[in-house]
C-alpha cells in the first residue's frame, strides 16, 4: 500500500474508505449540487479537479469517499491548521456532501466520524466547519450531530497583486 494511503485513517465502515484519484470525476458531481446551494461560491470544475489533486496529494489532508451499493454516494475532506486558541492542530472540514438519493442512511454521520478520527489521530482538539446559513438540512444534520454554532462569521478576500499592495501603501 503507497505510505500516502497507510497514513489515512482506518474506517469503521466498509462504506466510508480513503479517496482515490478516480473518484474525483464523482466529487465534481457532488460538489456541483453542493455549490448550487452556496450563494458565495459558484462550481468550476477545472478548478475543483486541481484542488482535489492538490488534497489527495497533501500529507496534511485527508479526503474520504462515502460508498452506497457500490458507488461514490458522498465525500469530505479535512485539513489539519494550527489553532491559537486551541495551542495545537485543528481540523477544518470541508465538503461534506451526500447524493440526495443516499441521505438518510447514515453516511454523512460515518464521514464525519472517519474525518474526526483522522483528526484525532494527528492530534487536533477541535473541529470546526463552515456551513450556509440557508442550508438549513444541513444546519440541522450538523445540530443533530453535536456540532455548536458559534458568534464567528466568515470573512474572504482574494490576494492582492503586489502591485496593489504597493499603491495601498501610498
Amino acid at each position: 500500500m503507497p505510505a500516502r494511503l497507510a497514513a489515512m485513517p482506518r474506517t469503521q465502515s466498509p462504506r466510508v474508505r480513503p479517496a482515490r484519484p478516480g473518484d474525483i470525476d464523482a466529487f465534481c458531481g457532488l460538489l456541483a449540487a453542493l455549490f448550487d446551494i452556496e450563494a458565495d461560491f459558484a462550481f468550476d470544475a477545472a478548478r475543483a479537479r486541481k484542488a482535489f489533486g492538490l488534497l489527495l496529494a497533501e500529507e496534511r489532508a485527508c479526503v474520504l469517499t462515502a460508498l452506497h451499493d457500490g458507488e461514490v454516494a458522498g465525500m469530505c475532506s479535512g485539513q489539519i491548521v494550527i489553532s491559537t486558541s486551541e495551542g495545537g492542530p485543528s481540523v477544518v472540514v470541508e465538503d461534506v456532501v451526500v447524493r440526495e438519493d443516499a441521505r438518510g442512511l447514515g453516511l454523512g454521520r460515518e464521514l464525519l466520524r472517519a474525518v474526526e478520527r483522522w483528526g484525532l489521530e494527528r492530534g487536533a482538539t477541535r473541529l470546526q466547519l463552515l456551513a450556509d446559513r440557508d442550508n438549513s438540512a444541513g444546519l440541522d444534520f450538523y445540530d443533530h450531530l453535536g456540532w455548536r454554532r458559534t458568534s464567528l462569521i466568515c470573512l474572504r478576500r482574494h490576494p492582492a497583486s503586489e502591485e496593489t499592495l504597493q499603491g495601498e501603501r501610498a
